[in-house]
């Protein structure tokens, strides 16, 4: 059982590099490529719109094939689309965006569902873990793809991140081997469509999505931000991966203190200030209080993004339930998550400045703290 929580956690290491290491390197590859704003945002956003169309199909695959075999073929899927950003091409990057967003979003969905049901005494502690393990592999893409890039070229850089795929790949196929042969398929669900009429579901689907938003803004768009501000390009990657550092500290605690709250309504709103008030502060107060700001951002976001995964895992009846849930709130919620960074690269088209963009954050925060007040009810989805 140890082996196996290890595996889930490595797996949800690898669901997130693919987006700092393209933010980290975003100038160089729109002064190599000759792209515009607008296409660096369409390259920013489609893994996240790839995200929110996949996230619902999870479940049904699962059902069909097994939720380890679907698991294992999103790995793949990963593998190989990080592997193809060594092609210097815009199309290609963009077709290698969408594999891996198409991965991301089955990974995505399928880990609450495996908490749900293999760690029932341990939701708490697996949910902590593997929400640290996400920031923990987008941190070590910030800090890590900025130096690889100096000492290779930029698309080595960016397609170095399909190794730790290909290996948590091959362990997990592992894994799959000492599996049953014939696994019987999941039931289908009762009323498939439950999840999608309760009130609750929607609330959750709303806080999945603004707090996506912010943190894909913060992936996509805080290094070239903080760089336009006139930092270094590796002190930019450095503070986004303080940032996603304090991030999996926060993803280690949240989880313990939520499910120990009796009144779990007001945590969005404290978290969404951090979260949105830093972002608001690393874009218009000087840059000798960036440290602070990046703290209290990781803070914030870390904060949010354990918030949302522990409420789909409390909010649920059962681990089927957890799934469809899971489903419905990253797919709905990254297809509003996409809106986020898009607007920040239309923003910077149309105005020439990131300036404008602390009204997206501001609006992002405030979105985040009324879904975050309607998803803390102490209920749950039924099916």
């Amino acid at each position: 059982m140890l082996w196996y929580a290890v595996l889930v956690i490595l797996i949800a290491g690898n669901l997130r590099p693919v987006f700092p290491s393209l933010a980290a390197l975003l100038p160089e590859i729109m002064a190599a490529l000759d792209m515009s704003a607008a296409q660096a945002s369409y390259l920013t956003t489609l893994p996240v719109i790839c995200l929110g169309i996949f996230a619902p199909l999870a479940p049904v695959m699962a059902r069909r094939r097994g939720v380890e075999r679907t698991m294992f073929w999103a790995l793949l899927l990963l593998t190989l689309g990080s592997a193809l950003r060594l092609v210097e091409s815009f199309w290609v990057l963009l077709l290698a965006s969408a594999m891996a967003g198409t991965a991301i979003a089955i990974g995505n969905v399928l880990l609450p569902g495996l908490v749900k049901r293999d760690f029932p005494r341990h939701m708490a502690l697996m949910t902590g873990l593997y929400t640290t393990f996400l920031c923990a592999g987008a941190a070590c893409a910030a800090v890590l793809t900025v130096p690889l890039a100096r000492a290779t070229e930029w698309n080595m850089a960016l397609a170095a991140w399909a190794l730790p795929a290909a290996l948590v790949a091959l362990f997990w196929g592992v894994h799959l081997r000492r599996l049953p042969a014939h696994q019987p398929a999941a039931p289908a669900p009762q009323r498939p469509a439950a999840v999608w009429r309760d009130p609750l579901s929607w609330q959750l689907t709303g806080l999945m999505g603004l707090q996506s938003a912010l943190a894909y803004c913060v992936f996509g768009w805080l290094a070239p931000i903080m760089r336009s501000r006139g930092m270094d390009a590796g002190m930019a990657g450095v503070m986004v991966s303080v940032s996603i550092v304090v991030q999996m500290v926060a993803c280690l605690f949240v989880p313990h203190f939520v499910v120990r709250c009796r009144d779990q309504r007001w945590i969005a709103s404290v978290l969404a200030l951090f979260a949105g008030g830093a972002l608001l502060g690393l874009l218009y107060l000087p840059l000798s209080l960036a440290w602070f700001w990046m703290v209290i951002q990781g803070l914030g976001q870390g904060g949010l993004i354990a918030l949302a995964m522990t409420f789909i895992v409390l909010r649920a009846a059962d681990s089927a339930v957890a799934s469809r849930l899971s489903g419905m709130a990253q797919g709905g919620g990254y297809i509003l998550a996409a809106l986020g960074p898009l607007l920040v690269g239309l923003l910077l088209e149309w105005t020439g400045s990131y300036a404008s963009s602390g009204w997206l954050f501001g609006g992002l925060a405030l979105g985040v703290a009324i879904t975050g007040w309607g998803a803390g009810q102490g209920r749950v989805v039924r099916a």
